[in-house]
Order: C-alpha cells, then structure tokens, then sequence
C-alpha cells in the first residue's frame, strides 16, 4: 500500500506537532510556579488572574485578570486587565498594564527583578527610582480589589475608571 502525496506530508505535519508544539499555550502549572521557576516569588500577580500565555522560548508573558484592580504591597499596584512582560530568570520586564503609586503619582512598572536572592530584596524600577522590598511581601498573591471613583492615566491611555466590585 503506497502513501499519496497528502498523507504524506499530512503524517509529517502530525509529527512535527508533536516534536514542536507550540509555544503559546496556557501551561499546565500555575502562574506561580512559572515564576518560582524563574528566581521570583509567586505572589507577583493578584489572586484575580483568570488566566495566561507563557512562550518559555521567547520568554513572553501575557497574564488576563478579571478586571482591572488595585493590590497592596508596600503602595498600592494597579493591575490592567493585560499585563505583557518578559520573563527571564529573576526578572520581569513589564512592557504594559501595571503601574505602582508613587507620591500621588501613578507610574509605570518597568522592571521587577532579584540581584541577590540571599539578600531577600526584590527590586522594582518605576522609571526614576529603584524601590527595594522585601522578599517576603510577594510571598502570597494578594487580593485584588476595585476603587471607588479612583480614575488616572496609564501611559498615555485614556483614563482608567474602577468602580467598586464588591
């Protein structure tokens, strides 16, 4: 029995699915333990993440949350309901969806990473400044929770309005 023309390259197609699968696939492990994998700790992202993309070659992450929404680690975080970022070991680079609130100002995140794991620092670039803070307050993904009548501007977007969720 001979193979056409189309079973052949359909078989080869079925074999290089299975030898390369694709990238952009939600992992079966969690978000935290991706992140523990790569050297920071798992609380970096709310409790609220529905779910998220990981290319672990190109290092791309995509996280979705529910909604946009405020988290308390030092000051408060603001998470878009997108956030983009590379992940690569001991740092997240943030590309956009979430800013820190400095001074009254919200800025945007632009690094997150660990120098020293022993020191038990995380650092987090917001542009001007360098924040240290303690390991330990990313140990748990915090509760993520709406504002009321807390509107800014992100990056040049148009204002973001949260309204209480409760």
């Amino acid at each position: 029995m001979s193979l056409t023309t189309s079973s052949r390259v359909s078989i080869f197609i079925l074999f290089l699915a299975f030898v390369f699968p694709l990238s952009w696939t939600v992992e079966e492990s969690s978000l935290e333990k991706i992140l523990r994998n790569h050297g920071l700790p798992a609380g970096l992202f709310p409790r609220s993440v529905k779910s998220f993309k990981f290319d672990h070659q190109m290092g791309h992450l995509e996280v979705h949350l529910d909604r946009p929404c405020l988290a308390q680690y030092e000051t408060r975080v603001f998470f878009d309901t997108i956030v983009k970022a590379n992940l690569s070991f001991r740092q997240l680079q943030v590309f956009e969806g979430m800013s820190r609130e400095e001074l009254f100002l919200w800025l945007p995140v632009k690094d997150i990473f660990v120098v020293d794991p022993s020191s038990g620092v995380i650092l987090i670039d917001i542009g001007f400044a360098l924040k240290f803070l303690a390991f330990s307050r990313f140990d748990e993904p915090p509760i993520c929770r709406s504002h009321l009548g807390l509107s800014f501007r992100m990056g040049g977007s148009k204002g973001t309005a949260l309204e209480d969720q409760r």
